[in-house]
C-alpha cells in the first residue's frame, strides 16, 4: 500500500450526455490523457477512474462515465454502468453545453439531490455560446446547486475555477473523517490486533483492514501489538498491562473470544468497518433478524471486492456453514462482488456485506438505504460471525449505542 487506498478518496463523478466534454474535463484537471476524447459520441464506454492528489483538499477520484443519453441494448448497458456510479460519489458534476439545461440534465440534478450530495455544473463550449443569467440563477437559488462553472475545455479555460469549486463543496465529513480507532484506543494506550495468515491472505503483506487499523492507532499516538492467533496467549502474557483493545479478524473470533481475558475490550476488524464505513446499529439490528431466518430463506452475501475464492472461503461456505448450523436447516445463498449489487432486493431475507474496505463510506451507506427501502435487513461479515458463534455482546461491548439496542431488543425478547 504505498498510496491512499480509494476508499479514503473523495470520489467525485462526471455525468452528462455524450459528446460534450466529460473526457476532456477529466484529462484537463489531471493534466493526463487519462480518457480518449474524440469527436464522434460514444467514445466513452465504461467509467474511467483516475486518482490524484488535489490539493489542498488530499487524494480524490475522478470518475468519468459514459453518456446517459447513449442508445441501443449495448448503450443502455453502458448507461446502466455509469449510473451505478451515483451510489458512490460524494460529489457530482454535471457537464453539459452552454445553454443546454433540459430535462435530462434535470434527471440528473434529481439523482445526486436524493442521495444529498453536493453538485458543480460545468457549462462546456462557452466559446460557442453561454447559458443566460437568469438560468444560472434560478440553478443556485432555486435549484440548489453549489457552483456554476464557465469553460471552454479545447482551450483549457474554466480549469482554475473548476478546480476551485471542487475544494469549496467537499464535504464536511470527507474533510474531517473520522477516526477508525481514535475514540477507542486514546493516546499512549496499546491495542493488539489479531492476523491469523490463512490462504487469502496476500503474500508479502497485510489486508487494508489491518493496515489502515494499524495506521489510525499511529495517528492518534497509540501503540499496537500485531499476533497470530496460535499466539495470542502468550503474547498477553508478556505484556505488562492488559490492552485496552484486542481486535481479531471474525474468523478467528471464537478463539480469541477464548484467550482474552472478560476485563479486555474484543471486537473485530470487520466490525470496526461495519462503523467505519456504513452504520454500526442498522448492521446490528440486521445481524438480530438471524434469529428469524427459517430453512430455505434466501441470504445475499455482498463483497466490495473481487477476489479468487479458496476453499473454505468466508462469505460463500464459512459463513453460510455457520448460519446453516444456526437455523438448523439449509439456506439458499447468492453472491455478488465489487460494484455490482442486487437491483432487486426483495427475494432476500437477510443481506450480509464484507467491511467494505476497499469502497468508500458513501457506497455503504447507498447499500444500506437500498435495503431499508426494500424492507431487508442488512448486516456484515463480523456482525454475523459473532451473533451465530453466540458472543455478540462481547464484539458489542466497545461500541455503547449498539451495545444498547443489542440489550433493548433483548429486554422486548423477554418481556
Amino acid at each position: 500500500m504505498r498510496s491512499t487506498p480509494k476508499s479514503l478518496r473523495l470520489h467525485i463523478g462526471l455525468f452528462g450526455r455524450r459528446n460534450v466534454g466529460k473526457s476532456s474535463l477529466l484529462n484537463g484537471i489531471t493534466g493526463q490523457q487519462v480518457s480518449i476524447v474524440s469527436e464522434y459520441a460514444g467514445t466513452t464506454t465504461d467509467p474511467v477512474e483516475k486518482a490524484m492528489e488535489l490539493l489542498p483538499l488530499g487524494p480524490v477520484l475522478f470518475i468519468d462515465t459514459a453518456g446517459l443519453d447513449d442508445i441501443g441494448a449495448l448503450g443502455q448497458l453502458r448507461s446502466d454502468r455509469s449510473r451505478s456510479v451515483f451510489d458512490r460519489v460524494d460529489v457530482g458534476v454535471i457537464v453539459c453545453a452552454a445553454g443546454e439545461w433540459q430535462d435530462f440534465e434535470k434527471e440528473l440534478l434529481k439523482e445526486l439531490h436524493s442521495r444529498q450530495v453536493p453538485v458543480v455544473v460545468v457549462f462546456n463550449k462557452c466559446d460557442t455560446a453561454e447559458p443566460s443569467a437568469q438560468l444560472v440563477g434560478a440553478l443556485i437559488d432555486e435549484d440548489n446547486v453549489q457552483r456554476v462553472v464557465m469553460a471552454t475545455l479545447t482551450e483549457g479555460k474554466g480549469l482554475p475555477e473548476f478546480r476551485q469549486a471542487i475544494l469549496d463543496v467537499a464535504p464536511a465529513d470527507y474533510v474531517e473523517q473520522p477516526s477508525l480507532l481514535g475514540d477507542l484506543v486514546g493516546a499512549d494506550e496499546l491495542a493488539v490486533l489479531v492476523v491469523p495468515l490463512d490462504k487469502e491472505a496476500p503474500k508479502g503483506r497485510l489486508i487494508m483492514p489491518q493496515v489502515q487499523s494499524i495506521r489510525d492507532l499511529l495517528d492518534n499516538n497509540a501503540s499496537c501489538v500485531v499476533t497470530k492467533d496460535v499466539q495470542l496467549r502468550d503474547t498477553l502474557a508478556k505484556l505488562k498491562e492488559p490492552p485496552k483493545l484486542v481486535i481479531t479478524d471474525s474468523q478467528a473470533f471464537t478463539k480469541v473470544a477464548e484467550v482474552t481475558p472478560k476485563s479486555v475490550l474484543m471486537t473485530s476488524f470487520s466490525i470496526l468497518f461495519a462503523r467505519f464505513r456504513g452504520d454500526l446499529v442498522t448492521q446490528v439490528a440486521g445481524a438480530l433478524a438471524i434469529d428469524s431466518l427459517k430453512p430455505n430463506d434466501r441470504v445475499l452475501i455482498a463483497e466490495s471486492c473481487s477476489h479468487h475464492p479458496i476453499e473454505d472461503d468466508i462469505g460463500r461456505v464459512k459463513i453460510p456453514r455457520w448460519l446453516t448450523q444456526y437455523v438448523g436447516g439449509p439456506l439458499q445463498f447468492d453472491s455478488v462482488q465489487g460494484h455490482d449489487f442486487a437491483m432487486d432486493l426483495s427475494a432476500y431475507q437477510l443481506v450480509i456485506h464484507c467491511g467494505a474496505c476497499v469502497t468508500n463510506r458513501r457506497a455503504m451507506l447507498s447499500r444500506l438505504l437500498k435495503c431499508r427501502q426494500a424492507g431487508v435487513p442488512v448486516t456484515n461479515y463480523g456482525l454475523a460471525i459473532a451473533f451465530s458463534l453466540g458472543i455478540f455482546e462481547r464484539a458489542l461491548e466497545p461500541f455503547p449505542d449498539a451495545l444498547e439496542l443489542l440489550r433493548r431488543k433483548e429486554a422486548e425478547h423477554n418481556a
